[in-house]
């Protein structure tokens, strides 16, 4: 799948917000009275551990928005595998504009690269099933676009961007509009063609009830492999089957054996851990 940037006016209001909160109301003081006025230098951004890159745009935004004089020369891309020393990208330019972007542009670069990293994992756990591996809405606010675009960086999918994007139809759904069936049924009545229904069960009996009035997909919630597989059996293609709730990368292979289409974790948004990437100087830059 072709890893697409995201637009500059999506990514740049985080950057911006990220820079206000960091540079404060009177700017980077430390850089402003230890570094001479006229400096340059040249930075590489390393990795220190193996992983996915993602975020070299939000990087490079970082630098541009606090300097333009920043020039930036990328190593590698988006999406490519990296191991403990491998240079990512070289920073020149004024020194005072590089200390003063340097944690913003590694907050970004680590954050969403650390999200790539646990996908790329997890997409190699499941190689050789039909599973794909996809997020949910549980992400940062203020961050969805950026952190669903590093899921797709480390070769996963995106689930629904927003509550508009699709139906869904969960367990307090169910359970206020009085049933599967009459949840079903209203969805069916109020949207379009292009609207996609798909709702949630817990249990074979619920899959069976919703096989009968029909849905584009089902979430089986917090089933075991075997259940899992049962259940697939049961849906016959008649519907996107998604695994979800619980799963770990020690039991996604199960879980991706059991035939299902989708397994969705929020985890790999909300608690993926940072890509330790740090910003190393590597010499005074000629003016």
């Amino acid at each position: 799948m072709t890893l697409v940037p995201l637009p500059r006016p999506v990514i740049e209001p985080a950057l911006r917000t990220a820079l206000e909160e960091d540079l404060g109301l009177a700017g980077d003081i430390t850089s402003a009275v230890v570094i001479p006025d006229g400096h340059r230098s040249i930075v590489t951004a390393v990795a220190r551990k193996p992983g996915v890159i993602a975020g070299l745009d939000c990087a490079e935004l970082a630098c541009a928005l606090v300097d333009p004089a920043i020039e930036v020369t990328r190593h590698l891309q988006d999406g490519a595998p990296v191991t403990p020393g491998a240079r990512i990208a070289t920073f020149e330019g004024p020194s005072r504009s590089l200390l003063t972007a340097e944690r913003t542009a590694l907050n970004f670069m680590g954050h969403l690269s650390g999200i790539a990293s646990v996908t790329a994992g997890l997409v190699q756990a499941v190689a050789g099933t039909q599973a794909n591996i996809v997020c949910t809405r549980k992400t940062t606010p203020g961050l969805r676009a950026l952190e669903k675009y590093a899921v797709r960086a480390g070769g996963g999918m995106n689930h629904r961007y927003s509550l508009a994007d699709a139906v869904l139809i969960k367990d307090n759904h169910i359970a206020i509009a009085g049933g599967i069936r009459p949840a079903l049924e209203a969805a069916r009545a109020a949207t379009g063609h292009m609207v996609k229904i798909e709702i949630e069960v817990d249990t074979l009996d619920q899959l069976r009830e919703v096989l009968e009035i029909g849905a584009d997909a089902v979430l089986l919630d917090n089933m075991d492999p075997d259940t899992l597989r049962k259940a697939v059996e049961m849906v016959a293609g008649r519907a996107i089957t998604e695994a979800s709730g619980g799963i770990t990368p020690d039991t996604a292979a199960a879980v991706a054996a059991s035939g299902v289409d989708l397994i969705s974790l929020g985890w790999i948004t909300h608690s993926a851990p940072t890509l330790d990437i740090g910003l190393d100087f590597v010499s005074v830059a000629e003016r």
